[in-house]
């Protein structure tokens, strides 16, 4: 038998498992020590059985590896020599393989799903911020036509002024509560640095009196601000002040005015 014959056989797998006789791996030795095609394919041979167990089995120090091998490769039990087994090895090999492989795909399935009820929470909680945001809208809204349909506010109408011809403002001013909001959807966005004021105004002397900032003013959806309340107030004023207001209004900034 030439060393094809022998590789064909499976015998040299058979060697590799320790299921020949002494007699035999000695034989098996010897050829390997003098045909360097039978040593490869003996070496060929561990390597494919030591790296399937390790994909599939848990990882084992160096020491206690070689430990395993070497248990592995001296272990020689006799049993006689029969071609039909090596393909018994194949069958154990290739369902070894097809269980891996089952394993990965179960795996990749496990991943995939995961992934979707992630994406499926992800969804589910910008659905429930966007409905959160609807409903805000909608009291906002409420609260601007409940406002605007109050009997006892008295609007008043703020014009634009030098500095700003073509701004303009209203004043919703309830006497009797002395509250006021602010509708100042007509005013431009305020430059950085910088917040416009509300000033109520008596008019005689000319006394102002400052009852708020419209802070956060391009962040606000409506426009619509509540400030202080404005006792003995004849008129309101805008003007255009420095982050954190004035103590004073700056008349050049004057952006918009209106008579009660």
């Amino acid at each position: 038998m030439n060393s094809r014959e022998l590789i064909d056989s499976g015998t040299l797998e058979l060697y590799v498992f320790g299921k020949l006789s002494e007699k035999e791996n000695q034989e098996i030795a010897a050829l390997a020590k003098q045909n360097p095609e039978i040593q490869a394919e003996i070496l060929a041979i561990e390597n494919a059985v030591i790296n399937l167990s390790q994909s599939v089995a848990p990882h084992l120090s160096a020491t206690n590896y070689e430990k395993i091998r070497a248990k592995i490769l001296a272990k020689n039990n006799a049993i006689p020599i029969n071609r039909r087994t090596s393909w018994s090895t194949y069958t154990g090999w290739a369902a070894a393989a097809v269980l891996v492989v089952g394993f990965g795909f179960q795996l990749y399935q496990l991943n995939q799903s995961n992934a979707t009820i992630d994406q499926l929470a992800t969804e589910k909680v910008v659905m429930q911020e966007a409905i959160v945001d609807l409903e805000l809208k909608k009291q906002e809204a409420e609260n601007i036509l409940a406002i605007v349909r109050d009997n006892n506010n008295i609007q008043v109408a703020l014009a634009g002024q030098e500095v700003a011809p073509t701004a303009y403002a209203k004043a919703y001013y309830n006497k009797e509560t002395q509250e006021v909001y602010i509708d100042a959807s007509g005013l431009p966005s305020p430059p950085e640095g910088k917040v416009y004021q509300v000033w109520g105004l008596k008019l005689d002397p000319l006394t102002p009196q400052s009852i708020g900032l419209l802070n956060d003013f391009t962040a606000s959806n409506t426009k619509v601000f509540k400030v202080e309340k404005a006792e003995g107030a004849e008129a309101f004023g805008i003007t255009l002040e420095p982050a954190g207001g004035s103590v004073s209004p700056t008349l050049e900034q004057l952006y918009t005015l209106g008579k009660v």
